[in-house]
């Protein structure tokens, strides 16, 4: 699986004018479930971003991770992260398909939840509006392909 990971002070999801999720402190995660991933991406993916020391310290440094700040995720779904980018036109044939991905989108958000963080999320396949601070920035790729 693959994330696209923001250090958010606020982000929100709004779908046909309706917020479905919405958070202060946390991550935005942008997240796409590729072809050949299973459970085990997704539950690496889950402990890796709640325990990725990206938050602030009292020496303002990045050494605190989302569950020591009790931050929140806002998980959306975000297929155009499998793209491939060699002609003008991207593809994506090496995202899961949309079944799959929905399931893992799921078991990925479910994940996050065990660790005891509240998890807004998108609707996966919608065309979702999103709006963030970004905190500092920070922004961080992160792909089970590569752990």
């Amino acid at each position: 699986m693959r994330a696209l990971v923001q250090r958010v002070s606020e982000a929100s999801v709004t779908v046909d004018g309706a917020v479905t999720g919405q958070i202060g402190e946390g991550l935005l995660i942008l997240v796409c479930a590729m072809r050949e991933d299973a459970e085990a991406q997704s539950e690496w993916l889950a402990r890796k971003l709640v325990n990725l020391r990206i938050f602030r310290d009292d020496a303002d440094r990045m050494n605190r991770s989302l569950l020591d700040v009790g931050g929140k995720a806002l998980v959306v779904s975000q297929f155009t992260l499998a793209a491939e980018t060699k002609g003008n036109r991207p593809g994506f044939s090496t995202a899961a398909p949309p079944d799959e991905g929905r399931r893992l989108y799921e078991h990925f958000s479910d994940q996050i939840r065990s660790y005891g963080v509240t998890v807004e999320n998108g609707i996966f396949g919608a065309d979702m509006k999103v709006a963030l601070v970004n905190d500092g920035p920070v922004t961080i790729w992160v792909d089970s392909e590569t752990r």
